[in-house]
């Protein structure tokens, strides 16, 4: 029953904040995102014994049931769903916004969507909640975010839409290539989509991949991400690229990889060339950009084309780094926005050849970068550095054919180039000549160096002890 509150937590909170007049939805955010804190670190604690499930009768007529399960993976996106929108809502407790109530009502009705993905065990509520989680951000970027808004909102709407019309159309033929009637159930579904002819799994694969692979966004999909991240209000950048960008990752796990496996295996290698193509296409597009926010949301791209190209590298501590990286990432890169949006707030601009001399004017702040960005690029004894070494131990898993050479070559380029555009941003913003704040602006909040103290304390946590984590996933792979 755990698992339902989950879902109705941020639910019933989201739809209550839309009555709420004022900044008590902002307090209401931050309580309900704290209870589902609580709710899914219990679940988590209990994984380590065994799963938890939870189902219940819906449309019988159609074969799909209210089927939820807690397994070593879900529970781990749900534990990172509840401490990023918590350290969201802490953050934004005293931002001034439009509208309080419909901003904080989308973005716990977000939350609420994202739970039932990684928790959903049949085809067509997974569905259902995969659109749940998308319509509040068309709401919250459309209309609070920048200039280009409506634009940028429009062309996010028409990727996703397509893919998930595909998606939809995917699994009604699956559902229907199960014996006798029709079931959306996730068992069913694996049996009647491993026993299709491998010509059939070879086109069915693109109608599903291509739904997740925008969602991820990897090469040649990702075209709507650098432009929605930056006209979108901060707290929606996060939403979309420390959890939404992982319900591609762990859909293409739980729905693509077990149900498709002919597919799979055929189309492999060059869902491979696609993603290593888009880490170095992204990775020098990062070097080139003044804009911290559009250099950050490149950075993500490369980082989903690494795990990309691991899971389709058939590598059993290879598939365990992106399961556990997928944690790494999203915190990681909530607090490198975090930061971004705390400078352009003292700042006024995201202008990197504008910025300058952190490091005097908010050290508390500029220490927190340099130790975020650390985690960025995989330092040792940061949480980055753990996920990453297995995704290299994993991605080098291979025949050493010419092809796997140049793979794991190209792949580790651009590491490098994402240290040198990291530590680039890192030297111009935080040293240098300092940069007067505007007026009224000055090192970290209160409320803002606990958001920022909750990422640095668990990047440096899994970075020294990362055993927690790792015993969460395992049974994961052991399956």
């Amino acid at each position: 029953m755990v698992l339902l509150f989950l879902i109705l937590v941020p639910l019933l909170s989201g739809i209550l904040s839309f009555a709420i007049k004022g900044n008590g939805a902002k307090t209401l955010g931050v309580v309900s995102s704290m209870i589902t804190l609580l709710l899914s670190a219990w679940v988590s604690g209990t994984n380590f014994k065994e799963s938890v499930s939870w189902q219940h009768d819906w449309i019988p007529m159609l074969g799909t049931q209210l089927s939820l399960l807690g397994d070593g993976l879900s529970s781990m996106l749900c534990l990172l769903t509840g401490i990023v929108t918590m350290v969201v809502m802490l953050v934004n407790l005293n931002k001034d916004v439009e509208k309080p109530g419909s901003f904080v009502g989308f973005l716990l009705l977000s939350q609420a969507g994202l739970m039932g993905v990684f928790l959903a065990l049949d085809a067509l509520l997974f569905y259902v909640f995969w659109e749940l989680a998308l319509i509040p951000v068309y709401f919250l970027c459309s209309q609070w975010g920048g200039e280009k808004r409506i634009a940028v909102t429009f062309k996010f709407f028409v990727y996703t839409f397509l893919g998930s019309l595909m998606l939809l159309a995917a699994l009604i033929y699956l559902s229907l290539q199960s014996p006798g009637m029709s079931s959306y159930s996730w068992n069913d579904i694996v049996r009647a989509g491993s026993s299709l002819p491998a010509s059939t799994q070879q086109w069915l694969f693109w109608l599903v991949f291509i739904a997740f692979a925008i969602k991820m966004p990897i090469f040649p999909f990702h075209t709507w991400q650098p432009d929605a991240y930056e006209q979108s209000p901060t707290p929606v950048t996060i939403m979309l690229s420390a959890l939404m960008v992982k319900m591609g990752l762990f859909a293409v796990m739980r729905w693509l990889l077990p149900v498709l496996p002919q597919g799979v295996v055929y189309w492999g290698t060059t869902v491979k060339m696609l993603s290593v193509i888009g880490i170095v296409y992204a990775s020098v597009l990062a070097m080139a950009q003044t804009d911290i926010k559009r250099l950050v949301a490149y950075s993500s791209i490369a980082h989903m084309g690494l795990m990309s190209a691991v899971m389709f590298n058939y590598s059993v501590v290879g598939m365990h780094g992106v399961i556990v990286q997928m944690f790494n990432h999203g915190i990681n890169i909530t607090g490198m926005w975090l930061i971004v949006s705390m400078i352009e707030d003292r700042w006024g601009t995201r202008d990197m050849n504008k910025l300058g001399g952190m490091a005097i004017t908010a050290p508390r702040m500029a220490i927190a970068l340099v130790i975020i960005a650390f985690a960025n690029i995989a330092l040792p004894l940061t949480s980055g550095f753990v996920g990453e070494f297995m995704l290299f131990n994993g991605l080098f898993y291979g025949d050493g054919s010419a092809a796997q050479v140049g793979t794991m070559v190209v792949a580790g380029l651009g590491v490098i180039l994402g240290a040198v555009y990291t530590l680039n941003m890192v030297q111009r913003v935080a040293f240098g000549n300092a940069v007067e704040m505007t007026s009224d602006s000055r090192d970290l909040s209160a409320n803002e160096y606990a958001g920022i103290a909750i990422i640095i304390s668990i990047i440096l946590y899994l970075g020294v002890y990362p055993k927690p984590l790792l015993d969460l996933t395992a049974s994961m792979i052991a399956q």
